[in-house]
């Protein structure tokens, strides 16, 4: 193979490299040929950084995070299952992120343009007998994150009941953008939908304006969302486009300042730099019968809002 250039024999499935983190936990780099990169952490099999081919960072990580088990850090993406919230016995946002994964050996075969052109790795999540003795279902949680050759980074989700009786969950993909100024953000694709405010009591309302912008706290999950949103970043003249597929609601997140100030893991002023956006399945949980599996996917691209407004369809 040597005589071949180096493009024509990129190996996507060994263009990852396993390293330790500073806890000891592996984590997997993701890197394509272009520059672009992904790092996922074993603990809570969660994206902790992705990177532009510029070397930017798109994924925000508060600079107060904890790295310490079994807490997920503040920062990148973690997933929230089997609950999204805080409702029951459960941890807040479910235990996945803060548990422990594996690199699955034997992945299931998933389309060829899911691993055509990636760099990818393919996670497993199995209920520890902890884990059943809180919540006392069986399953099996493969994901592929993946970073294509164009520098957008995939994540699927296929979660598989082999339980003797049905279960329901609901289901985040907690994503924290990297915002110029929160001010000079605004969500595209949420217009005229219904929303369940969490200031409010879970209350249902309308969204009325024709975008999406901040100037105080906001915790919503938009319902019943298009499949494709746009958060355009007029500092950094760039948009964030997000694609799902199986996540019907959007969950849209930023603190503000007196509950900042009020969390012990993100900078007071940090909340300027950030905004979670999610596809989410939230509003009517997911119910899996023996032997059945539901599929999540959600996909993050940044392009530069010159192009996205004239050239994205948000249907």
């Amino acid at each position: 193979m040597g005589h071949h250039s180096p493009a024509a024999v990129w190996d996507y499935r060994i263009a990852h490299e396993v390293s330790k983190d500073w806890n000891g936990n592996s984590q997997i780099m993701l890197r394509n040929p272009q520059g672009a990169s992904a790092r996922v952490s074993l603990h809570g099999g969660q994206v902790m950084s992705w990177k532009n081919e510029q070397g930017e960072e798109l994924l925000f990580t508060s600079t107060k995070a904890i790295f310490k088990p079994p807490k997920a850090m503040r920062g990148g993406i973690p997933i929230c299952f089997p609950q999204f919230g805080n409702c029951g016995h459960l941890e807040q946002h479910g235990f996945a992120r803060n548990k422990l994964w594996s690199i699955d050996e034997n992945p299931p075969p998933l389309p060829p343009n899911d691993s055509n052109g990636k760099s990818f790795i393919d996670l497993i999540l199995k209920p520890s007998p902890e884990d059943l003795k809180c919540w006392p279902h069986s399953f099996e949680y493969r994901m592929r994150i993946a970073l294509a050759n164009d520098g957008c980074l995939s994540l699927i989700s296929r979660i598989r009941n082999v339980n003797g009786k049905p279960f329901t969950f609901s289901f985040a993909y907690h994503t924290y953008m990297s915002v110029s100024d929160i001010s000079e953000v605004r969500v595209e694709g949420l217009e005229t939908l219904d929303f369940l405010d969490n200031l409010s009591q879970r209350e249902r309302c309308t969204e009325q304006g024709d975008a999406l912008t901040f100037e105080t706290e906001v915790d919503r999950v938009y319902l019943s969302c298009p499949n494709a949103i746009a958060v355009i970043d007029h500092g950094k003249k760039r948009t964030f486009v997000v694609r799902k597929e199986g996540l019907p609601d959007v969950v849209v997140w930023n603190p503000w300042d007196k509950k900042s100030k009020a969390m012990l893991d993100i900078g007071d002023e940090e909340y300027k730099q950030m905004l979670c956006v999610d596809g989410a399945a939230v509003e009517h949980p997911i119910t899996l019968k023996p032997g059945e599996e539901w599929m999540g996917r959600v996909e993050l691209m940044v392009v530069p809002s010159s192009f996205c407004s004239d050239h994205l369809d948000l249907q």
